[in-house]
């Protein structure tokens, strides 16, 4: 799951924040190969680890094929830390085959990303220059890499300065395709406003946004306005324009889970805990599921409304699932012992 962005009180926040930062897109625009980039968007790591070795095999020069191998070993099973070596250990002949080649580095980058988030605090922040490096030499291959452009400017949001961080790069990049790339300008902007907590800025930067059938950019704009919507969600904040702002998600995206969750979220806070129960379990179906704690806030739902076989048996599914997001389990584990 991706967390929403806030403002990180500690290091070990900001390490963590700054990597997923770092590996945002990492589903989206990446591949010149229709096939792969299909699989990729998909997620199909399976399929594309098949036909990337296939191609392998047939030319062992074909680069786009190497990075496919690479980014298919990170991402079929983060958890194993086998094929995460062996994701990297691709990634490095890629780039050694091919330095040349922007998709080399910029699977090596992603798989920084993915192996950072398995270290300790302070070895990941030894490799916080690497991760920026990657991706800086992937844009300096690829000067209209979305993905490069976007994930720098998000990495220089995110990570203080000490560690590299700055509010004027991102500037910079944003600067430098204000006219000639004007959507990945604004996607660039919505992120500075919500750095700098300009809300109503980042929300009129996000509507003016044409996405297209992008996929990169409706993920980036997903993200966005769920890091907004929580904003307002927030203590009750403004529960009318966190709805509006799930409605209009659900609206222009209706095959990911993210509008469901959020609306359910939603009646949740206005204590409409059969209408919240409705779109968690609409949000379960959608391919994308598991990037959110759905079974958690389900669980919330039903002991709103006083089902607490039904709230337990929630809990206790998204306990027991290995990818639920940590940040969440400590208080599924608390409300479950609740109830005993």
């Amino acid at each position: 799951m991706k967390t929403q962005r806030i403002r990180p009180r500690n290091l070990l926040s900001i390490v963590t924040l700054a990597l997923l930062t770092g590996m945002g897109t990492a589903q989206a625009a990446i591949f010149k190969d229709a096939q792969f980039e299909s699989l990729q968007d998909a997620g199909n790591y399976i399929e594309l680890e098949r036909q990337a070795q296939a191609r392998l095999k047939a030319d062992a020069g074909d680069a786009e094929a190497s990075a496919a191998l690479s980014l298919a070993l990170t991402f079929a099973d983060a958890g194993d830390a086998k094929r995460l070596e062996a994701g990297a250990k691709q990634a490095k002949r890629c780039i050694e085959q091919h330095p040349t080649a922007a998709v080399c580095h910029l699977a090596t980058a992603q798989n920084l990303g993915m192996q950072m988030l398995s270290m300790g605090m302070f070895k990941a922040m030894r490799m916080l220059d690497t991760l920026k490096e990657s991706w800086s030499r992937t844009l300096e291959l690829a000067p209209d890499s979305f993905v490069a452009r976007v994930q720098l400017a998000k990495l220089y949001l995110t990570v203080p300065g000490m560690m590299g961080g700055s509010v004027s790069k991102a500037k910079e990049l944003e600067a430098a395709v204000h006219a000639s790339q004007p959507e990945t300008a604004r996607i660039i902007r919505v992120n500075i406003a919500a750095e700098a907590k300009q809300w109503g800025a980042m929300e009129a930067e996000l509507a003016a946004l044409k996405p297209g059938k992008d996929a990169a950019m409706r993920e980036e704009i997903r993200d966005a306005t769920m890091q907004l919507a929580q904003v307002f969600l927030a203590d009750g904040k403004d529960l009318a324009k966190a709805k509006s702002l799930y409605a209009n998600l659900l609206r222009d995206q209706p095959d990911h889970a993210a509008g469901y969750y959020g609306l359910g979220r939603v009646h949740i806070k206005m204590g409409q805990a059969d209408e919240a129960i409705r779109n968690f379990e609409r949000a379960k179906t959608m391919a994308d599921a598991d990037e959110y704690p759905i079974e958690h806030r389900l669980g919330d739902a039903y002991l709103a409304k006083g089902d607490k076989a039904q709230a337990k048996a929630a809990y206790e599914r998204f306990i027991a699932n290995k990818r639920s997001n940590p940040a969440n389990l400590d208080d599924a584990r608390k409300s479950l012992a609740k109830l005993g």
